[in-house]
């Protein structure tokens, strides 16, 4: 009988895939069996603190150790090869958001996990926050989502702009409570800090009717990371941060209407634990994964159109100075 305990390593040990080396070793049905950084100081000093062998090739760590599934938290520019590596050695893979640089590179991930029986999960984190867990059972008409992502400038993050850093988490949490085509997407962005767009702001209209609007800045003095969904008969608003979600109903009678305010209690978890934990249930259970390649690949779609109109079209400079209002 198959192990139920799967043995799991990480590629890629730097800001983020130091804390997936680190919840591997807390979850009850996965034994970390080593992590791989091509940084080979970064990789012993991780290895050290955790008590697993550590390489600084991925070849080395799937040779010496065997895994049956591995975390790929590289550079995005290496995720194809990383993982196509990984998953022709038949190795289950959660692969970082975003899942590639191109969407063909993702559908032959998809094929060839397919090819394979393998599972291969893209890791959008804010999907397993508590409140975006909570709402995706309980929002079910939607008619306008507005997400604002926004915070000061930090330069540990200056190789890739906000829409591949920031907004594809926001279009992948929208594309998964509206099940419509895309109708039109309306994208502006500007430059301010770094080479890459350090403010994008994205409309995007569907075909059923529904509208969202995401904006995200990283120079902004403010920090807020905040979705509201205006329903019918309801607005809810879900704060990240926080992992809460807020209800606004009126009731409307003969002496007016009367604002109601809900503030519903769900159980509350770190997100890169429940994750985690669901791919290695979804390994261990041969399931698909709750955000799967399809997933990944339609967000990454998304943002290339939103990419390709904010660096291939002029920004109008009303857009511009609206952008700028929350810095």
């Amino acid at each position: 009988m198959e192990s139920a305990i799967k043995r799991v390593g990480v590629i890629g040990v730097g800001h983020l895939g130091q804390h997936h080396a680190r919840v591997y070793t807390e979850l009850l049905d996965a034994r970390l069996v080593g992590v791989a950084d091509r940084d080979e100081e970064r990789a012993h000093l991780i290895g050290e603190n955790l008590g697993v062998p550590a390489y600084s090739t991925m070849e080395e760590l799937i040779g010496r150790q065997a895994p049956d599934a591995v975390s790929i938290v590289v550079p995005t520019s290496l995720h194809f090869d990383v993982a196509r590596t990984a998953m022709e050695a038949g190795i289950h893979v959660l692969v970082e958001k975003p899942v590639t640089t191109r969407p063909d590179e993702a559908e032959e991930l998809l094929k060839l996990a397919a090819k394979k029986d393998l599972v291969l999960q893209v890791g959008h984190i804010e999907r397993f926050n508590s409140a975006v867990r909570y709402i995706s059972q309980t929002v079910h008409s939607p008619i306008y989502l507005e997400s604002k992502r926004i915070g000061p400038f930090s330069p540990r993050i200056n190789d890739v702009g906000v829409v591949l850093d920031l907004m594809i988490h926001d279009i992948d949490i929208v594309l998964s409570l509206v099940s419509s085509p895309i109708a039109r997407i309306a994208a502006t962005g500007r430059c301010v800090h770094t080479d890459h767009e350090d403010i994008a702001d994205a409309q995007i209209t569907f075909e059923n009717g529904v509208m969202a609007h995401i904006l995200v800045s990283r120079v902004s003095e403010k920090k807020q990371r905040q979705l509201d969904i205006m329903e019918p008969q309801r607005h809810i608003t879900v704060n990240y941060e926080t992992q809460t979600v807020q209800i606004n109903r009126c009731v409307r009678d003969s002496n007016g209407q009367t604002e109601i305010l809900e503030t519903p209690i769900f159980p509350k978890s770190e997100p890169l634990k429940l994750e985690l934990a669901h791919f290695i249930g979804c390994v261990r259970e041969r399931r698909q994964p709750l955000v799967g390649i399809r997933d990944g690949k339609r967000a990454l779609e998304v943002a290339i159109e939103v990419l390709r109109q904010i660096h291939e079209r002029p920004v109008v400079q009303g857009d511009i100075a609206r952008l700028g209002a929350v810095s």
